[in-house]
């Protein structure tokens, strides 16, 4: 694969949407170095000093090359190559070699896996040039020759070959203007010269080019490593100021977030944008950094539900001053299968929707504020739960049924030799009558419960509730405990009662004095 607009799509990756219609240049050394449709329509070319573009396109946008930027797009894009053959290498200056023979039958095919690779790199944003050929500098130099050549064998390659420029070679670049002056033009011409000729006059690199090409001579490669945990940046063009600033430039980071994870087949539990502020507008108390951190309540690499999370973050964030460069750093992953796409909704995909929304209010309120009930193994209402932070877990299992055991049936006997009466018959056991004695329901408990007991009147022992007098429907339900620490002992009798109108209330009667009081107590309301 080649990447003939690298250079130009790494600067364009942060600047805002609709900037490269204009004109755009980059600038190596005071000279253009690339430029991009509009600015080449204008005139601009390659090789021109400063002033002279801005003479043919006064509103030319400028902008700096920067091969460390080129690098890291580069580098994305083998990570997404990673995703489908555990062998790639890079290809200086902006290519990338992979080597498929081996998963072909696995992804269905060249065209199944073409087709999945273009999908898994659109997300970076680059236009990318294809080419197929038995050797790996054969197919490094046809992809940058024409987009889409394929050759099955070698003679194919060899007869392509004989047509490619030779501008596209690697060690002729220092001996073009000598080798136009020659009237040499094509790798096939090179090729019919005395091969001791041109390793004198241009070096032994070239004919060890040519060989490799040719498959002539072994073409050992170094191939790319995963990095073990995630970490890249990106400088902003302009100042940003905005959170729509900040997530056009924090997308670039998330696409390359995602096809690393894709590559290590594994998902992000948690990741870190960190915000590099300019020194020179931020308030002498500002900090020079600004942290967001992004935990996630289930692992994930989708890109869409990413940029959700992260958005939210940045709607309720004051930046301290404007920002010059993000950095996204993810070191906490998950390896897991990926999820199933299910044509109807499952428990398991509605658990999944669950997980999303509490982390999108997790993103826009704080992880502090999402809060769950949990369990304390304590009788008394106000002290068997407590409210903690929302925490990651495993979906809810669904309770097992129930197995009732049943009595063995009696096997029938075996006829003898001597015929004998036959048994009166038993009484037959219904096959559904369990051995032991199913426990009894829980008691009925109110999920509204009052922040503290509030007493009420009686009129002859009976509670009154808003002047009317409550029909107890059921209890006494005793609870006796608090006598290991300081919330106090709780000797109470609950009831469950019912108001005029038809609500249910509980009500509890105090057992002794000392136990909380005398009377009768509202404690809770049913929904």
């Amino acid at each position: 694969m080649h990447l003939p607009w690298l250079t130009l799509e790494s600067f364009a990756a942060t600047l805002p949407p609709g900037a490269m219609a204009r004109p755009v240049a980059l600038l190596d050394a005071h000279r253009v170095s690339a430029v991009n449709r509009a600015a080449r329509a204008a005139g601009v070319q390659p090789g021109m000093k400063r002033a002279t573009a801005l003479a043919l396109a006064p509103h030319l946008l400028f902008g700096e090359a920067d091969p460390a930027r080129d690098a890291r797009g580069l580098q994305a894009v083998a990570h997404a190559a990673l995703a489908f053959t555990p062998m790639v290498c890079l290809s200086p200056p902006a290519g990338v070699l992979l080597d498929v023979h081996t998963t072909l039958r696995y992804f269905g095919g060249i065209e199944s896996l073409l087709q999945r690779l273009d999908h898994t790199l659109a997300p970076l944003g680059h236009r990318v040039h294809r080419a197929r050929a038995p050797t790996a500098q054969g197919a490094a130099w046809l992809s940058q020759w024409h987009d889409g050549l394929a050759c099955a064998d070698l003679p194919a390659l060899h007869r392509t070959l004989d047509d490619v420029p030779v501008h596209v070679l690697a060690s002729t670049q220092p001996h073009l203007d000598t080798l136009t002056g020659m009237g040499l033009r094509h790798v096939g011409e090179l090729r019919r010269l005395p091969r001791d000729g041109l390793a004198r006059r241009f070096g032994e690199a070239l004919l060890g080019e040519l060989d490799s090409a040719w498959g002539t001579r072994p073409d050992p490669r170094e191939p790319v490593v995963l990095p073990p945990v995630f970490d890249s940046h990106v400088e902003l063009f302009a100042r940003a100021d905005t959170t729509d600033q900040l997530l056009h430039g924090a997308e670039v980071l998330l696409a390359r977030l995602v096809v690393w994870l894709s590559a290590r087949h594994a998902f992000a539990r948690r990741f870190r944008l960190v915000l590099r502020h300019e020194g020179r507008l931020r308030r002498t108390d500002g900090p020079a950094v600004t942290e967001i951190d992004v935990a996630l309540a289930e692992p994930s690499r989708d890109a869409e539900h990413l940029q959700s999370l992260l958005r939210e973050r940045l709607s309720v964030l004051e930046l301290p001053a404007p920002t010059l460069e993000l950095s996204l750093q993810a070191h906490d992953i998950a390896h897991q299968p990926p999820p199933n796409a299910d044509l109807f909704p499952t428990p398991r995909s509605e658990h999944q929707g669950l997980v999303r929304l509490i982390e999108r209010l997790q993103a826009r309120l704080g992880a502090a504020c999402v809060q769950r009930l949990v369990r304390v193994a304590d009788h008394r209402p106000e002290q068997c739960g407590r409210v903690v932070p929302y925490e990651p877990g495993p979906p809810p299992r669904a309770p097992e049924p129930v197995v009732t055991a049943r009595r063995p049936a009696r096997r029938q006997a075996r006829s003898s030799g001597h015929d004998r009466p036959a048994a009166p018959p038993k009484a037959a056991i219904p096959p559904a009558c369990p051995l032991e004695p199913e426990r009894p329901a829980p008691p009925a408990r109110p999920v509204w419960l009052l922040p503290e007991p509030v007493p009420l009147p009686e009129r002859q022992s009976r509670p009154l509730l808003d002047g009317q007098v409550l029909q107890l429907l059921c209890g006494p339900e005793r609870i006796e405990a608090g006598w290991w620490d300081a919330a106090g002992l709780a000797e109470r009798d609950y009831f469950i009662a019912q108001t005029p109108e038809g609500a249910l209330v509980w009500v509890f009667r105090a057992r002794l004095p000392l136990s909380g009081g005398e009377g009768w107590f509202l404690h809770g309301r049913f929904g």
